[in-house]
């Protein structure tokens, strides 16, 4: 396993994270306990989660995947010290938390406590905003005007984040949170709050989630040269875009049990005709070099110039571990060389 800095914290995580939003819906608490352990015993530290999950998300289901970490952690209290645990506070848009109201400051501090209180554990070592109050160009609304940013009021948007950063702090100076990060945004809101933290002595945010995958490679190259120059660590969820790029959804398939046969908050938008021929082409090239499709995506993600560490999920040990042993892949020059043939024909599927 390798291990990189965690942006400016000063924290070694593995280069992979393990991704928990699977826990409580398709996962029971034995599943879980059973990665959590298996990814331990292959050397992750680095454990990532939300209040908004499982998903698809639900005002029944909300807020248990956290329980089931907070179980297993209640269980294995000597293992904390040795995990970097990261979850988020939800955006706006729901109306089982807090209303569908956007994220404020007593909205940082309540979750803080009730995501605490559901993990069983004293403090966070990450805490990031899942996603801004503003609408931002990420879960297909990438296309140009999809998102209007001339009708966004920059000053209302940097005051809450200068009262989000303020609340943050509270939670730094209480023990309760280390550090704190964003998730699905973009460079001008990283360096948004960049501006503020240094201007008000602050917390820096020092790492960002985004969407990136072979199908969705949008933030190479300007945020992440922006995550690179300043420091941050940038962290691609759904590197097999939704389990696209394993190839299981090719040709209409829809597996007992796999996420594409359950409602989703935003639809099957990577469900596309153009997104099943990239990946027909990917998972043959895969293939023809020995590889499953899901190992060539996910090796292929690990060696982009930036990325700090990958969040994976998986719902058995067998395809957590055929996963976990994507990133021991080397891909030499000639099959770096034909993925991007294949990525400069479909570079924006969906």
């Amino acid at each position: 396993m390798e291990y990189a800095k965690l942006g400016s914290s000063g924290i070694d995580v593995s280069n992979i994270c393990l991704g928990s939003m699977t826990w409580g819906v398709q996962n029971s608490q034995q599943d879980a306990d059973q990665q959590i352990e298996f990814a331990i015993d292959k050397g992750i530290n680095f454990i990532d989660t939300a209040e908004l999950y499982p998903v698809p998300p639900s005002g029944e289901k909300y807020g248990d995947t956290e329980r089931i970490i907070g179980n297993w952690l209640a269980r294995n209290k000597a293992q904390r010290q040795n995990l970097v645990l990261a979850t988020k506070i939800a955006g706006n848009g729901l109306p089982w938390i807090r209303n569908a109201e956007d994220i404020s400051g007593p909205a940082i501090i309540k979750s803080v406590d009730d995501s605490l209180q559901r993990l069983q554990t004293d403090y966070i070592d990450l805490y990031q905003l899942h996603w801004p109050n503003r609408t931002s160009p990420h879960f297909a609304k990438h296309r140009p005007n999809q998102v209007r940013f001339s009708e966004v009021s920059a000053a209302h948007e940097t005051a809450v984040m200068h009262e989000i950063l303020d609340a943050l702090q509270t939670c730094i100076d209480a023990g309760k949170v280390k550090h704190c990060g964003l998730s699905d945004d973009t460079t001008w809101g990283i360096n948004q709050y960049l501006k503020l933290s240094e201007k008000y002595q602050l917390p820096k945010m020092v790492s960002i989630q985004n969407e990136f995958s072979l199908l969705h490679s949008k933030d190479w190259p300007y945020l992440i040269e922006n995550c690179i120059h300043e420091n941050i660590a940038y962290l691609p969820w759904s590197p097999l875009a939704g389990g696209a790029l394993s190839g299981k959804y090719l040709n209409g398939a829809r597996p007992e049990g796999s996420r594409w046969t359950m409602s989703q908050r935003n639809g099957l938008f990577r469900d596309s005709e153009q997104s099943m021929n990239a990946v027909a082409e990917y998972k043959t090239l895969a293939e023809k070099n020995g590889y499953s499709a899901a190992q060539l995506a996910l090796a292929w993600c690990k060696q982009v110039d930036g990325v700090t560490s990958t969040i994976i999920g998986a719902t058995s040990i067998k395809q957590l571990n055929e996963n976990i042993n994507a990133f021991e892949i080397t891909l030499d020059d000639v099959l770096l060389s034909e993925i991007d043939e294949i990525l400069k024909r479909f570079p924006a599927p969906f």
